[in-house]
């Protein structure tokens, strides 16, 4: 999973948190979480607890998209076989599969790459039935996989207005008001299509809380936000697009359609399940740590904020723990989920979880702490990198001027830090692990 382990084991105590990262990452894999949660019996399918008759439907679909779709629609083909009838998702991370078509697309911003492929979802979604079963296959990253502007905005448009707002540090909630109201498929729009069709939301959560309304911009999910709101997120980020402004402006008019609220009655043949989420990541590798004599301690999975200040605040509380034994007497692990930003004002390259990394190195007091933080999708922002692992030797007055320009990867790349997974077939936000201490022998 982690392809330079041996490079970033330099100690026995960097080892333990090399291999709960690579845990964490491997128990969220839709290869062991659909194993976990979906099993065929005769007729009698099973998700997540919940049954479903085969019998009395005509056909079973698979529709929908994300960074893990692909390998959650091979992992469904694996236990279905040939029960799936017929499916299309868009990925940035195709896989081989039989009956599913996957389309590949573009991440972090949409292209007409991934609008093609949406079109071939919305196609399949249009076809469905009454007497349909449809597995709406809700993942990370669909955000901007699951393309398909509303009229009057072109893809060039949701390039722009995506980038801004991710260089401005806007949270997933802000990103989504906006996106939702661009789209035929976001905010609700995916299940008003498949109506009246019987829709299950296989879900893998990459919003801290599982918001089923944000996770993906909820297509499945109904939407509490409006063009209003939508609107007010430009005007807080500063965004610059006037054209967008245009048709949202159009919508507060009544010119088009709001996104579908919790009342429709479009909503009421859909069933959304979470089956993976950080806190999956979270507790295998809590375990990998209490294995290696570390207790462990979940300090939350919803950290949020500025990436460089999570990182210190993580530093600081790795010295609490030395200096007075508080929250937990060191050897101690703790550990950490959620998704932390950057408010982008260098040049330079890297994600959030390198930043988080490098700003805990250089806050870090002493030797005896390890800090590995990832994007459990392996990529870390527009980095090929999925995080870093750090000690209290990769701090200074460079490391500091790295921070500065938003250019932790070149700084972590030339020490030999970085974490490389490759695109690793999940994406349930980011995770870290401090280690404080050395467990006796």
């Amino acid at each position: 999973m982690i392809r330079n382990r041996e490079e970033l084991a330099r100690t026995p105590t960097a080892g333990v948190a090399v291999d709960a990262l690579a845990a964490g990452i491997e128990a969220a894999h839709p290869e062991t979480v659909v194993a976990d949660c979906v099993s065929l019996d005769g007729d009698t399918l099973s998700v997540a607890g919940n049954t479903y008759d085969l019998g009395a439907f005509e056909r079973v679909l698979v529709v929908g998209g994300g960074k893990p779709a692909g390998a959650v629609a091979a992992a469904l083909e694996t236990v279905l076989g040939d029960r799936i009838d017929d499916g299309a998702v868009v990925t940035s991370a195709p896989v081989e599969t039989e009956t599913i078509a996957v389309h590949e697309g573009t991440h972090p911003l949409p292209s007409e790459q991934n609008i093609r492929g949406t079109e071939a979802v919305l196609g399949l979604a249009a076809e469905a039935g009454p007497d349909d079963l449809v597995l709406a296959v809700i993942t990370g990253g669909a955000s901007a996989l699951l393309t398909a502007p509303v009229p009057g905005v072109s893809v060039e448009d949701l390039r722009a207005v995506t980038e801004q707002l991710l260089d401005g540090g806007a949270s997933i909630d802000d990103l989504n008001a906006v996106r939702k109201h661009l789209s035929q498929v976001k905010g609700g729009r995916l299940a008003r299509k498949l109506a009246p069709a019987r829709t299950v939301g296989v879900v893998f959560s990459d919003v801290v809380g599982n918001p089923l309304a944000v996770i993906a911009s909820g297509p499945t999910a109904p939407d509490r936000t409006t063009y209003g709101d939508a609107i007010g997120v430009l005007e807080r980020y500063d965004v610059d697009a006037p054209g967008v402004r245009a048709v949202l402006e159009g919508g507060v008019a009544g010119e088009r359609p709001e996104t579908p609220g919790p009342e429709e009655e479009v909503f009421d043949e859909v069933t959304n399940l979470v089956l993976a989420d950080n806190r999956t990541a979270v507790d295998a590798a809590a375990q990998v740590c209490e294995a290696a004599g570390y207790e462990p301690l979940v300090l939350s999975t919803r950290i949020e904020g500025e990436a460089q200040q999570a990182g210190r605040t993580h530093a600081a509380i790795a010295q609490e723990s030395l200096d007075n034994g508080d929250p937990a007497e060191p050897p101690v692990a703790l550990l950490s989920g959620g998704e932390t930003t950057v408010t982008v004002t260098g040049d330079g390259q890297g994600g959030p979880n390198q930043e988080f990394a490098l700003a805990a190195g250089c806050a870090l007091e002493s030797a005896s702490v390890v800090v590995g933080s990832v994007d459990t999708d392996g990529i870390d922002g527009a980095s090929e990198a999925a995080g870093a692992l750090v000690d209290s030797s990769v701090g200074g007055a460079g490391a500091l001027a790295a921070l500065e320009r938003n250019d932790a990867e070149t700084f972590l790349a030339g020490r030999s830090r970085l974490v490389e997974t490759g695109p690793t077939g999940t994406n349930v936000n980011d995770l870290r692990v401090v280690l404080v201490g050395t467990p006796e022998k």
